[in-house]
């Protein structure tokens, strides 16, 4: 709401701010306001939706707005980028005085330090609640700031020198380098809402086993993770002793469980599969006593990233090969 609300008299300025000067430069930058003010209303909606719980119609909760959002604003932030950038070479073949720009500049200025300290708020938020959406509008605002400083610094050499067919290549720059930011925004969206890997997410989560790891858990394998909104969606297979009692196999999950809900503060979704133990995994396996041992221990695996992704069941041939990784 914040942001919303400062966006639209940011915008404002700065469309009073191009009235006084005619800049291009200036208009580009209030043209990307207004993107700000429509995407900032689509990240509010988006938030209150993605804020609610998982329900008979969605239930894994309604997360991936947030992926929409950030699509659909970095989507609106490549349109403006071409109308920004025509307007720019109109200005640049054509050139025509800037009255006023003194006071233009001032307004730009005032509106750009508003901006920074809104950005940089909306950035620390985003992270410390784990949304894309609050990241996302904090970064394209960063981005207003960017292009503004890059309006300002340019129009001033336009100032001081007269040559107003700068106007318009300042104009035509910001239109670039907002495609590249636009371009940014849609591909996190897509990858998002394609579920792809998040390397950094599996290390936190293998970090976590491996902090709480018990010698009954002989191995974990086929991990794989993915976030919706604030929720952190996860399964694994978990390899027990194949003789252990089913209360205390579903304990041992249960357990983990409550590992990673408080980690997540609430917001997890754990799916976790038991694969009795078998005669491959003995040369990896701390657990002891154990009746069913046929070889001898040689050390526990490191549970990292690149040993708890791998797919499919642990054969013979793998469990092998996992052996000569401890050895190594």
């Amino acid at each position: 709401m914040v942001s919303l609300a400062v966006s639209l008299v940011l915008m404002i300025i700065k469309f009073v701010a191009y009235a006084l000067t005619a800049s291009s430069a200036i208009l580009s930058d209030a043209l990307e306001s207004i993107i700000n003010v429509v995407a900032g209303g689509f990240a509010f909606f988006s938030l209150v939706l993605s804020a609610r719980p998982p329900d008979k119609t969605h239930p894994y909760g309604h997360g991936k707005i947030e992926y929409f959002s950030a699509g659909f604003e970095g989507a609106l932030i490549v349109l403006a980028a071409v109308g920004i950038f025509f307007s720019g070479l109109y200005q640049t073949f054509h050139p025509k005085e800037l009255p006023t720009l003194d006071i233009g500049l001032l307004l730009v200025l005032g509106a750009s330090l508003v901006n920074l300290a809104l950005g940089l708020f909306l950035v620390r938020m985003g992270k410390k609640n784990d949304s894309l959406v609050l990241l996302a509008d904090g970064k394209h605002i960063l981005t207003d700031v960017y292009t503004s400083a890059g309006v300002l610094a340019g129009l001033l050499v336009v100032h001081v020198t007269g040559w107003f067919r700068g106007d318009g290549v300042i104009a035509c720059v910001v239109g670039v380098h907002i495609v590249y930011s636009g371009s940014q925004l849609v591909r996190s969206a897509f990858a998002g809402l394609m579920n792809r890997s998040e390397p950094a997410l599996l290390d936190e989560i293998c970090s976590l086993l491996e902090t709480h790891r018990r010698d009954v858990w002989i191995d974990v394998h086929r991990l794989r993770a993915w976030r919706s909104g604030a929720w952190v969606h996860l399964d694994f297979h978990l390899i027990l002793p194949r003789d252990i009692p089913l209360w205390d196999a579903h304990k041992q999950v249960k357990d983990l469980e409550k590992i990673f809900m408080e980690y997540f503060g609430g917001q997890a979704d754990v799916l976790i599969h038991l694969d009795p133990c078998d005669d491959p995994e003995c040369p990896i396996c701390g657990h002891e006593p154990c009746e069913l041992r046929n070889g001898e221990p040689r050390g526990q695996s490191q549970w990292k990233r690149d040993w708890v992704e791998c797919h499919g069941d642990v054969t013979e041939s793998r469990a092998e090969e996992r052996v000569r990784l401890v050895g190594l």
